[in-house]
């Protein structure tokens, strides 16, 4: 289980320069698109001081590496110079994450980010940092979608276990998360091709540390879940084994920061699949109801790798 305090932590090594590292708790095909971008979120919010995110639009440009991951010889990376590149402590597999602000304002600021790794980019994000306090318009109108509360769900634990099964997660990322369906099907592998529609909802809890009080940390929260429910929602529509579709790009706004809010509604659906792409929608509310984050994503459709032999 990782926690996202720790495993999204960042090394200051200079003027707008940070350094971090990718922990394997995180994986799904690689590190998780989200847990990524979040390195980019703390880090701007670390570079431009202002209290709370506004909005972050970032391109998946590489798969990173796991910094717990070596060669086939099993060398201690982490004991020896990489490419005579040990000026600022830069260790095998560290994230290089460099900021630069493009525009500064009384009450907020766009700071361009940069993600590499062992000299290859791997993700480019624009976000805006804002102030708290000002005034200005204020509504809700968007309404959570008909589902029962978390505390009428069963955990995913719980229906397995009622089908006389052991859960096991199938990749480590999902340890992070208490997961509570509204709905659930015992068939997953049986159903027909395009029996569901392509939607996907879940309550869900990170754990351990459910919340945090830095807003940045926080919003990390709704961003990892704007990127998550795409594939998911697609998988429900299409029963098949050939294809994977990581993301290429996301984009989301981030309403309100609510820190008190342990148990958090993800729904969103892919209203659109062609040319090897895949649109998808996702929103997020806490569990009164209100919207948090609301975002979009494109995934770019790849064959599923060959087993090794």
């Amino acid at each position: 289980m990782g926690d996202l305090g720790i495993d999204t932590s960042l090394r200051p090594v200079g003027e707008g320069r940070f350094r971090g590292r990718l922990s394997r708790d995180w994986e799904i095909w690689g590190p998780m698109g989200g847990y990524l971008a979040s390195f980019a979120l703390r880090a701007a919010g670390a570079h431009c001081g202002l209290p709370r995110p506004a909005s972050l639009v970032g391109h998946y440009l590489g798969v990173g590496t796991f910094h717990d991951d070596r060669d086939h010889d099993n060398r201690d990376h982490d004991n020896r110079d990489h490419d005579n590149r040990d000026h600022d402590n830069l260790g095998e597999h560290d994230l290089e994450i460099e900021c630069t602000t493009l525009r500064r304002a009384r009450t907020a600021e766009s700071v361009r980010v940069t993600i590499a790794q062992d000299g290859r980019p791997l993700f480019e994000a624009l976000v805006w940092g804002v102030t708290t306090g000002l005034a200005g318009l204020d509504h809700h109108a968007s309404a959570m979608p008909v589902a029962p509360h978390w505390r009428d769900c069963p955990t995913v634990e719980e229906r397995v276990a009622a089908a006389g099964l052991e859960y096991e997660a199938w990749y480590p990322f999902w340890n992070n998360l208490d997961q509570r369906p509204p709905r659930w099907r015992d068939d997953w592998n049986e159903r027909a091709t395009r029996s569901e529609p392509p939607e996907w909802m879940q309550w869900l809890r990170f754990r351990p540390a459910a919340t945090f009080a830095d807003p940045w940390l926080d919003a990390c929260r709704l961003l990892i879940l704007v990127d998550l429910g795409s594939w998911p929602a697609v998988q429900g529509h299409h029963n098949q084994g050939d294809v994977i579709a990581p993301s290429i790009d996301i984009a989301c706004e981030f309403h309100r920061i609510d820190p008190t809010a342990e148990w958090l509604f993800a729904a969103g659906h892919a209203p659109s699949a062609a040319d090897g792409l895949i649109g998808a929608h996702m929103h997020v509310w806490n569990d009164s109801g209100v919207l948090l984050a609301s975002g979009v994503s494109q995934l770019l459709c790849r064959p599923v790798p060959a087993a090794p032999t």
